[in-house]
């Protein structure tokens, strides 16, 4: 694109200087005032055959057909420009990359997710499940045909620079995940993002122990390492392995629903603020259950009582079957 942009950029130069030459040509040649050069070099350059003010002498022949040889070569120039970022589809790339920005552009509150690999997916196939809105940043040209042809909001570019991070939205969104392979890249991510949306909550994976803390240094709310995860899922899976069979159940990943919903009490109706638990009797309403609280200051309480009550800045942690999760985000 950015060749094509320097051959018309070119082109519209030539133009400008044939009609610069042909004014003053006609102006010097045949005496002409400013409006009767213009029309004369418009008339010639391209070659529409209207009739000349007047008769030509031999200098004045010579100098229109000088004048229509350079324009209809600089015409051709532009065409062949023209042409060849038409067969090149690079055209409507472009034309098609303005759009997904300008979608992008009107997104708030959404999710960026900083690389498609492993963690990526699994991340998107997540986002997906739960309805959210997210972009995708990656660099890899065959990954990101594979966003391409999934439809999937993408930006391509390094995640680590402060532009890419940008055209990705990164001053309204809510939340970013940055799975890239490497530690390092993953904290100039976090340290970029940090700086550009204050507000902005940050996942960040982390590969090695030494780059947990850094990664909490930089701005990120939560460091997970996939590793250690796994490590103990498989340690968990001998000494309760129905206890977490089931718990995967719980978080399955499919085209259905999640069996597990967060309910921030801010986005309750107000009718419902200061009241308890058992005022919004979610049970016979949907038919999930409140398994968990946390409250204002951060603390969590696993199986709270029925008599707490539902303060500013608080939320529940909600179980129940697909179709009753459903049910749920439909009532709230």
């Amino acid at each position: 694109m950015i060749k094509f942009k320097t051959k018309f950029h070119k082109a519209i130069f030539f133009l400008l200087s044939v009609m610069t030459v042909g004014v003053i040509g006609y102006m010097i040649l045949s005496d002409f005032n400013f409006i009767d050069a213009v029309y004369m070099t418009v008339i010639t350059i391209s070659t529409v055959g209207y009739r000349e003010l007047h008769p030509m002498n031999s200098e004045e022949k010579i100098f229109t057909i000088f004048l229509i040889l350079t324009s209809i070569s600089v015409f051709g120039y532009a065409v062949s420009a023209f042409t060849e970022v038409l067969a090149s589809g690079v055209f409507f790339k472009q034309l098609k990359l303005k759009r997904v920005q300008q979608k992008i552009d009107k997104m708030k509150g959404h999710i960026i997710v900083c690389g498609y690999g492993r963690n990526g997916m699994q991340a998107i196939v997540k986002l997906k499940n739960y309805q959210k809105e997210f972009v995708v940043i990656e660099k890899d040209k065959e990954l990101i045909n594979t966003l391409d042809e999934k439809g999937i909001l993408f930006i391509e570019g390094d995640a680590t620079t402060d532009e890419v991070l940008l055209e990705a939205g990164i001053e309204n969104a809510s939340n970013l995940i940055t799975a890239l392979p490497s530690d390092a890249d993953n904290l100039f991510v976090v340290l970029t993002a940090n700086q550009l949306n204050k507000n902005c909550r940050i996942i960040s994976r982390a590969s090695n122990e030494s780059s947990y803390n850094k990664l909490k240094i930089a701005g990120a709310n939560n460091v997970i390492m996939p590793d250690k995860l796994g490590g103990a899922h498989m340690a968990s899976l001998v000494v309760t392995p129905d206890v977490l069979e089931f718990v995967d159940r719980l978080t399955i990943e499919g085209e259905t629903t999640a069996n597990l919903e967060e309910i921030a009490v801010n986005d309750l109706p107000k009718a419902y603020l200061e009241k308890t638990i058992l005022d919004l009797d979610l049970r016979k309403k949907t038919g999930c259950t409140v398994i968990g609280f946390k409250a204002s200051e951060g603390n969590y309480i696993i199986n709270p009582e029925a008599s707490i009550k539902l303060i500013t800045d608080s939320s529940l942690i909600v179980l129940g079957r697909p179709e009753q999760i459903v049910k749920l985000r439909k009532l709230f």
